[in-house]
């Protein structure tokens, strides 16, 4: 009876890890539980396990997966081995899945080569830079979103962000700042790039002072700024155009609340009859050129006369000049 019962405890312990990978154990899990190896290839011969890769057994029936594909991957390729690239991107939702190798780093250069898969070796593979997702292990959120950044386009890129943020994974700034545990990695440049303007802030003083800069080029009065319109306090008001910019820093007006929010205060100057223009502090610092041509316009639609624009600021194609 002992044996039997060491068998049914075997069985069992299989059984919950396999349940855990999607479906499969590693020929090293099997040996470890206490199977020995003709035991391995005797249940592999009666249909109990059933080859995925080398060293690697789907448990009871033969389909599995993406879970599961995903798990064959990593134990396939040995200890250490994780998730990474845009199969990380999949496993964390960011990116939907889509036909290809599964993408795998391992923290040694391994001589190992697997149907399906395509397998990175990474010194950067420390504890720090890997955890688990979905029961998967796999390289953080921020080292997978750099190694997809120079492969994808940056609309893809910051819909990947984007993702993330609305998922509660990462937000901008948090992602902003692990990049600077990076510095030198391949794609944290494109990524840092677009996240400057995700977490861009001006303090209130430097915020004014470069925007009243900004529309005294127009030829505009200046605007009074931090006072009521109704019951909103507002940046930059024009009463005699009626006109109110508001800025916002997208670190705080990122969530649907906050969107909500902004919206429900453009609306309300719209009933009160005035006309709201909205900038990020990243276009006023960066993208001058388009918010003074913005601006321009709207007060000359407003007022039914011209205001002064700079040279070559209608030109599309003129290239924003960065802030002082």
């Amino acid at each position: 009876m002992a044996p039997r019962n060491s068998e049914r405890q075997r069985s069992r312990l299989v059984w919950t890890l396999s349940a855990a990978q999607g479906g499969v154990v590693s020929r090293r899990q099997l040996l470890d539980a206490g199977f020995t190896a003709e035991a391995i290839k005797h249940r592999a011969r009666i249909g109990r396990l059933h080859r995925k890769a080398r060293g690697v057994y789907a448990v009871g029936r033969p389909d599995i997966s993406r879970h599961g594909q995903l798990w064959v991957a990593v134990l396939a390729n040995g200890a250490g081995a994780v998730v990474s690239h845009e199969t990380g991107c999949e496993l964390y939702g960011v990116r939907r899945p889509e036909r290809g190798p599964i993408e795998v780093s391992v923290p040694t250069c391994s001589p190992r080569r697997h149907a399906g898969m395509r397998v990175h070796n990474r010194r950067i593979l420390v504890p720090a830079n890997v955890t688990g997702h979905c029961g998967v292990p796999v390289t953080t959120l921020p080292l997978t979103l750099i190694d997809t950044a120079l492969r994808w386009s940056e609309r893809h890129v910051e819909a990947a962000v984007n993702q993330a943020d609305a998922l509660d994974l990462l937000d901008p700034e948090a992602m902003r700042s692990a990049l600077d545990r990076f510095v030198g990695q391949p794609g944290v440049r494109p990524l840092r790039h677009l996240l400057d303007g995700h977490t861009f802030r001006l303090t209130d003083s430097e915020l004014e002072r470069m925007f009243l800069r900004l529309v005294r080029g127009v030829g505009l009065t200046n605007p009074e700024t931090q006072r009521y319109a109704g019951s909103w306090r507002v940046d930059f008001l024009w009463p005699d155009l009626g006109l109110v910019v508001e800025t916002d820093s997208l670190r705080y007006h990122r969530t649907p609340a906050q969107q909500a929010r902004d919206y429900r205060r453009d609306q309300a100057h719209q009933l009160a009859g005035l006309y709201p223009l909205r900038f990020t502090h990243f276009q006023i610092a960066r993208e001058r050129a388009h918010v003074v041509r913005l601006v321009r316009r709207t007060a000359e639609r407003l007022s039914g006369r011209r205001f002064a624009g700079l040279v070559g600021q209608d030109n599309p194609n003129q290239r924003t000049v960065a802030a002082p």
